[in-house]
Parts: structure tokens; C-alpha cells; sequence
């Protein structure tokens, strides 16, 4: 934190009041620092705690009552009385050591209402509101008590009812996967166990009734965007969102167990933020920074041993049949030969990271759910492959290797071999590891989003921070900021990805997919999709199936979708020589400032990021199965600097069908006040870099 903020934030706790009065007050207003957003708390007659969201006088939230059921222990939701109050004001800047932007402002007021039972028991819990420009936070905070100690949460009753059946972009609120299609529907047609199909994904699936994960994103007939998800999600469970079609409400159902536990716990403890974002403009919720505003301050000062960078790998091989994970496949792809080639190749076109899955023993049974356990070795390569000396190799050529634990899900087996694999990194200087946990979870009984999970994952992130190794988590929990706090936690996968595009049967991806993502899922944080297919046809290996975009949208997808490690996962015979490789090697990973020029969620969506460190701007358009005409005013640009576009467009006949590889590159001279016309072909897009002129 710069010593500005420090001294904001100083000054705004001077302020901190007791709203104490001779009477106990029973309803209570916070409005945003802008006015635009009032939060209204209150109690009712029978002591139950309620609130109500305004956005510009058109109520957004209607009542919503609060509230927790424990095991063994009479519920707290009733009976209940405001103690005390407290209010403040915030407003500091913090730098974030890598992101979408080089600074963010956390501008926000806060109240915190403390609650009391009426009973002898008198148990206590503290409510804290959050109340931005952009949206609302709020958390529960139970203090050390004798009457409320050990707690197990059978369910927290935090419902966010809703004033009209607004159009929604949601997935199956499953407890182990997140790999879905968005649906677009009314809030009332919502129906997540229609949807839910078991086995017809790679990994376990279980959705046990008609609920949401979050983002969730709605928009009403008034315009108003609406999304809903959590923040700082830590020791406890996921949050999914049960829906009631008929009154158009939703309710927190927190992911358990095969106990039917919820959330294990003992006192003091607070639960994650819940989170409204309220926005006029669909790009303005993901230029929201509320839910990395909701974590705490980063625990460590820099990261010097991790630069974002985008990377190579054979991931890609084996989804179209040209490699195999296990050394007794035919064509065993994690050899060093092979891995070789790669770094040659990543080292010619600034690209600084290399990904080899299946280099560990232990591949040949890991598709076996029965026998699953006690395979994998985080340690002991294949013979064919010479982890030192592909390390050392791509050390040479400026090229980092990023380690690959495909753990199965198998916590128990990982978490014995966790110190010695990530003793194994630090003394190879390996700086970064992609994690996997396909399948059903080991021990049984437990699911991926539960708090057993959320626990094992933060205990990868703090192996990380000891060790000096940034985390790239696949099949994970949910992203809910905690970048902010552990900049370890680079980016994660939960979306359905590219490979999608390889194997299913069902036509993989629509075009829509990617104009849906970037405001639900990736409104929680950095997504690694790998994006950047050339050979979008997937011919000769994958006929049957194809990648439902134009090479354009893909160049646009290194902008649109936000990581700080973006893969160039195609095989390198369709990048060589190929003049759309420039882009790729072009662009950048790490951003000094980003900005949503337009969009419509499922529609289009046009983004544009400066790059840190550099002068140079970066745009991505990308739209749906329908083509469209874009005009991009570029006032964004220096005003006394004349740039050199080089703009990587569709054709007239380019069709993500038809004819989805043809594009052409043309090259101009703009400034601040050029406005571009792009033509977007169906599943089209445009990539465009801006590098000032000399």
C-alpha cells in the first residue's frame, strides 16, 4: 500500500462512530459515495434481520432475510436486537503487482450492525456492509461466545430476492464442476437439473437441486446489470444459489458433504462477502474491481520470481490425438526431444513458459476411477524424460518450465507428496505449477466446491508462497479474489475450455460461449482458456469436430479473456511461419489499464488494455453468430503520439463454419482521433496492436 493510502484510510478511521441511541434503532440506511446505490437493514417485529438494495430509487433487492441452522443447536434468525452500529468511510489506492490495471481504488462505506439474541442465551453475530459505486458486500462476523462456540453450519440462510424476472446467464449450481454452457433464459425458466446430464463430462458432477453457481449475472428491463457472487471465500464452503422460479428468489445452499455438513467451525470467525455488482453498463462489471477490493491486502510486497508470460505445451496434443499422457501410449509426448522443440520455439517468439503434462509416472491408471489411488508420483519422470535437463535447456534459451501435478483429486496421496514435490521445484528453480483434480475426490464423500477443498487449496497456495511457486489451479474452487491477498493464486481454470472444442461430440463451443464468459465466470477472476488455435478446423486429427470461431476471434481472445499466463497451445507446425503469429507474439499479459469500450453480454464485446511497462495498446472484439459492424473512437490513445495499427481482421467470406482460417492483416497509421470501422464475420472478431511510432 503506497503511503498515500495509508493515509486515507488513517483519516476515514478518525470518523469511526458508535450510533448508539437511548432507543434501540431497528432500521438503518448506508448509501454508496456516489448516492446512487442505498442499502437499507432492518429488523422485524419478531427480531428477524432483513435488507433491501436501492440503485438510483428503482429497488434491485427486495427484502431478503439473513440468517444461519446449525447442528444440535436452535437456529439464529429470530429473536434479535441492534446493539450497537458503526459506521466508516474508505478510500485508498493499492498497486497490484500484476493485473488488469496497475493501481485500483477501494472506495467504499462501510456498516457494521451488531446483533444480539433477546433470549437468555443471548448468542451474538456482527453483519459488515460494504457499500460501493459499483455494488454491495457484506459478511458475517461471530465473535468468541460461550453459547456459540463449536459451530457446524447446516445452512446459511442469506437470500437475495429479486423484483422481477430479469433475463439471467447462469450454469447448474454442481458441486464439483463448473465446465457448463451459460444458459440464457427468464429467471423463472430456470431449471438446473434439466440441464445436469452425469458422465457427460471429464470430471465428477453432482448437482443436487435446482440452483446457480455464481457469477450469476442478470439483467433487468430497466437496464440495470445485476451479478452475484462471493468474495474472499476462505476455510468454508462454496456458495451456490438455490432458486425459488415461482417468487423469484435465490438463497445461499452452501455446498457439504455426505454428512450433510456444511461449514465446520469454532468461534471467532467470519464467513465470505456475499456480493451484489450494480452496474448501468454490461462493461462496467468487468471493469468492477469490488470482489479483489473485498480481500485483504496482499500478505507479500512483490513477486520477482514470477513475470506474467504467456507459454507453450503438449496439452494440446493430447486432446487431438497427436500425443499421450502415459509413457505406455504410442506416442508418449512428455519427452524431452519433443519438449526441446518447444523451447527452441517459445524462445523465437517471446514467449517465456513451457507446460509438459504427463512427464510424471503414474499416467497409465489415472483414467481407472476404481483403482485411481496411490498412483501418481509428483517426483519420478519417465524414463524419456530428463526433467534437469529440460529445465537447464530452456534456462538457456530464456525459457521457464511450469511444473504439472495432475493429482486426480486424490487429496490424500497429494497432500502426503506435497513438501517433497514443491522441495523438488525450489531446488530446480521452477517458479510455477498447473494443479488438476479430475475426477470424484479422495477421501470420499467429499465434493470439489466443499470446505474440505476450499482448505486443501489454500493450503497449495501457502506451499506456494514458501516456496516461491505461483499457482495455476485446474478443476478448481471458485476464483473469488483472493489474488488480491495471495498473488500466488495467478489464474485457474473453472470454465468450460478450449479442449472442449476437441472432444465433444455435442459441437463443442458455440460462438456465444466467449461473449457470455467474460461477464459471469471471469467476473471472478483470471481464466486460463487457452485461446490462440490457428488450425481451427482441427483437420486431419479431429474431422468430425471444429472450433466454432474465426483465426481472428482467436488472436482477440489473448485481450478479452483476462490472465497473466496466456497458452499458445496449438501444435508448432501451424504457428510457423504463420504471419498471425506476430500478434501472439505481439501482445501483452501484464496491464497498466483496461477498459470495456462496448458490449451486450451473448452479443459482442470489445475490450481494449494498455500494456505495463510499454506505450503499447492492445484491442479485442469478438461477437456471437451473428456478424456486426463495430466503430471504435481511439481518444483512448495518446493524444500527441501517431501509432502504428496493425489490424488482424475477418474477410468478407470468413464464417466460423464456412470458412473460419481466412483473415487478412492491414497496417495503418492512427491517433487519438481515428475512428476504425471493423467488420465482424459470424463468430468473428478483431485484434489489433497499437505500438507508437518511433
Amino acid at each position: 500500500m503506497s503511503k498515500y493510502s495509508i493515509i486515507k484510510v488513517i483519516v476515514c478511521l478518525t470518523l469511526l462512530t458508535s450510533c448508539m441511541s437511548k432507543e434501540e434503532p431497528t432500521s438503518i440506511t448506508l448509501n454508496s459515495p456516489d448516492t446512487n446505490i442505498e442499502l437499507n437493514f432492518f429488523i422485524s417485529d419478531k427480531g428477524k434481520p432483513s435488507y433491501l438494495v436501492s440503485y438510483k430509487n428503482e429497488k434491485v433487492i427486495d427484502s431478503s432475510k439473513l440468517g444461519f441452522e446449525f447442528q444440535k443447536v436452535l437456529a439464529l434468525d429470530s429473536n434479535l436486537k441492534i446493539i450497537k452500529v458503526e459506521r466508516k468511510t474508505i478510500d485508498e489506492t493499492w498497486k497490484m503487482i500484476w493485473g488488469e490495471d496497475a493501481q485500483v481504488r477501494n472506495h467504499y462505506n462501510e456498516l457494521k450492525v451488531f446483533l444480539e439474541e433477546t433470549s437468555e442465551l443471548k448468542r451474538s453475530f456482527n453483519i459488515i456492509f460494504k457499500v460501493y459505486n459499483d455494488g454491495i458486500g457484506f459478511r458475517y462476523e461471530f465473535p468468541k461466545q460461550e453459547h456459540l462456540n463449536h459451530v457446524i453450519i447446516t445452512d446459511e440462510n442469506t437470500e437475495f430476492n429479486l423484483t422481477a424476472d430479469h433475463k439471467v446467464w447462469w450454469i447448474p449450481g454442481d458441486w464439483d464442476i463448473y465446465e457448463y454452457l451459460y444458459n440464457t433464459t427468464k429467471f423463472s425458466e430456470i431449471d438446473a437439473l434439466k440441464h445436469y446430464e452425469p458422465k457427460t463430462h471429464l470430471g465428477q458432477t453432482y448437482v443436487p437441486e435446482n440452483a446457480v453457481n455464481t457469477p450469476v449475472t442478470m439483467k433487468t428491463d430497466s437496464g440495470v446489470y445485476l451479478s452475484f457472487h462471493e468474495a474472499d471465500l476462505t476455510n468454508y464452503a462454496g456458495m451456490t444459489l438455490a432458486v425459488d422460479t415461482l417468487n423469484l428468489k435465490m438463497k445461499s445452499e452452501l455446498v457439504g458433504n455426505s454428512e450433510n455438513i456444511k461449514v465446520k467451525r469454532q468461534t471467532p470467525f467470519e464467513t465470505p462477502w456475499r456480493t451484489i455488482q450494480i452496474v448501468d453498463r454490461a462493461g462496467d462489471l468487468i471493469e468492477s474491481k469490488l470482489i479483489v477490493n473485498l480481500n485483504e491486502s496482499s500478505v507479500i510486497d512483490n513477486m520477482s520470481y514470477f513475470k506474467p508470460t504467456k507459454y507453450v505445451g503438449v496439452w494440446w496434443d493430447m486432446h487431438i490425438g497427436t500425443g499421450n499422457w502415459d509413457y505406455s501410449g504410442k506416442n508418449h509426448a512428455a519427452n524431452t526431444k519433443y519438449t526441446k522443440e518447444m523451447i527452441d520455439f517459445a524462445s523465437e517468439h517471446n514467449i517465456g513458459g513451457i507446460l509438459v503434462e504427463g512427464w510424471n509416472i503414474g499416467w497409465e491408471k489415472w483414467w481407472d476411477k476404481k483403482n485411481k489411488k496411490e498412483h501418481f508420483d509428483f517426483v519420478t519422470p519417465y524414463p524419456d524424460y530428463d526433467l534437469e535437463e529440460v529445465v537447464r535447456y530452456g534456462k538457456s534459451k530464456g525459457v521457464e518450465l511450469i511444473m504439472h501435478h495432475e493429482t486426480s483429486a486424490d487429496i490424500i496421496r497429494y497432500e502426503k507428496q506435497i513438501d517433497t514435490a514443491f522441495a523438488l521445484m525450489k531446488s530446480l528453480d521452477i517458479h510455477s505449477v498447473k494443479t488438476g483434480y479430475v475426477g470424484s475426490v479422495t477421501p470420499e464423500g467429499e465434493y470439489h466446491h466443499g470446505q474440505y477443498m476450499v482448505n486443501h487449496y489454500q493450503k497449495v497456495l501457502e506451499k506456494g508462497l514458501e516456496t516461491n511457486v505461483a499457482i495455476n489451479a485446474h478443476e478448481p474452487i471458485k476464483a473469488t479474489g483472493k489474488r488480491r491477498t495471495y498473488p500466488v493464486a495467478i489464474s485457474r481454470e473453472g470454465v468450460r475450455g478450449q479442449e472442449y472444442n476437441a472432444w465433444s461430440k455435442d459441437g463443442g463451443n458455440p460462438p456465444e460461449h466467449l461473449t457470455i464468459v467474460p461477464f459471469t465466470r471471469m467476473l471472478g477472476g483470471p481464466i486460463d482458456y487457452t485461446p490462440g488455435i490457428f488450425n481451427t478446423s482441427l483437420k486431419p486429427y479431429k474431422s468430425e469436430n471444429q472450433i466454432n470461431t474465426t483465426l481472428s476471434h482467436q488472436l482477440a481472445l489473448y485481450v478479452v479473456l483476462y490472465s497473466p499466463v496466456q497458452m499458445v497451445p496449438d501444435l508448432i507446425k501451424h504457428y510457423q511461419e504463420h504471419p498471425a503469429m506476430q500478434f501472439i507474439k505481439d501482445v501483452g499479459v501484464d496491464w497498466k489499464k483496461t477498459k470495456v469500450l462496448e458490449a451486450e453480454i451473448g452479443d459482442y464485446l470489445t475490450v481494449i488494455r494498455q500494456e505495463k511497462g510499454t506505450d503499447n495498446w492492445f484491442l479485442g472484439a469478438i461477437t456471437d453468430e451473428n456478424q456486426r459492424i463495430i466503430k471504435v473512437s481511439l481518444d483512448f490513445l495518446d493524444v500527441d503520439t501517431i501509432y502504428s495499427a496493425k489490424i488482424y481482421k475477418d474477410v468478407p467470406n470468413s464464417h466460423y463454419l464456412k470458412n473460419p482460417e481466412a483473415f487478412e492483416i492491414e497496417e495503418q497509421e492512427v491517433n487519438s482521433k481515428t475512428i476504425l470501422e471493423l467488420k465482424l464475420a459470424a463468430g468473428g472478431g478483431c485484434a489489433i496492436s497499437f505500438i507508437p511510432k518511433e
